[in-house]
């Protein structure tokens, strides 16, 4: 019969294999962690440079960040699965993807699909709940430029985006908070409206008095 390990060598043998396992484990973690903060900043930068009317400087961020979101991709695929699920993966993620709506709508372009960017469902519908508030800031700096162009066809693209996430009806645990973005949304919607509604008569009002006056 083969000798039997004793206890100690045989907790020794499996502290040194969890050992290794963990310290894999790890890396891939601080690596991931490091891809994600530069995802963040990158698409921060990318939606600063839209609403600075640079959009083939932003589309140029965001064509190099891409890579960064499938080098991540790549980190963690061979990683334990919860990895997929962690917060600091799933928010760059959203922040990308809230980066790639946004230049779409902007640039009047067609969306792109969650696989085309590399980003998993609930973090495409989270930031596209987040892009709606970034249309909300496009629409205002629109108003204060007096540049009514395109607000009308943009609070419509905001209300077509909360409709949308309104049909997403599933636990949070699945969406990953998509029920909070929603109200967010709506929220944001509804301020929208209403502060369109007051330029457009002020503006109205203006045109009808400077009829008056000139005419």
């Amino acid at each position: 019969m083969p000798k039997k390990e004793n206890i100690t060598a045989k907790l020794e043998r499996i502290a040194d294999t969890i050992r290794l396992s963990f310290t894999a484990t790890d890396a891939t973690r601080e690596r991931a962690l490091h891809l994600c903060r530069e995802i963040i900043r990158y698409s921060a930068t990318a939606i600063r440079t839209v609403h600075r009317q640079e959009i083939d400087k932003a589309k140029n961020i965001v064509a190099s960040t891409s890579k960064l979101v499938e080098e991540l991709n790549n980190e963690i695929r061979n990683s334990r699965d919860d990895f997929l699920s962690t917060g600091f993966v799933h928010n760059a993620q959203k922040e990308f993807a809230e980066a790639c709506i946004t230049i779409a709508v902007v640039a009047q372009e067609q969306l792109p699909d969650p696989e085309k960017i590399f980003v998993t469902y609930p973090a495409y519908l989270n930031g596209l709940g987040e892009a709606a508030g970034e249309l909300r800031r496009y629409v205002l700096d629109c108003l204060r430029r007096n540049d009514f162009s395109r607000c009308e066809e943009l609070l419509s693209i905001m209300d077509d985006i909360y409709t949308v996430l309104t049909t997403i009806d599933f636990p949070d645990a699945i969406t990953c908070g998509l029920r909070r973005t929603t109200d967010s949304v709506r929220g944001m919607l509804e301020k929208t409206r209403g502060d369109l509604t007051i330029a457009l008569r002020q503006k109205s009002l203006e045109n009808r008095i400077n009829s008056i006056i000139n005419g």
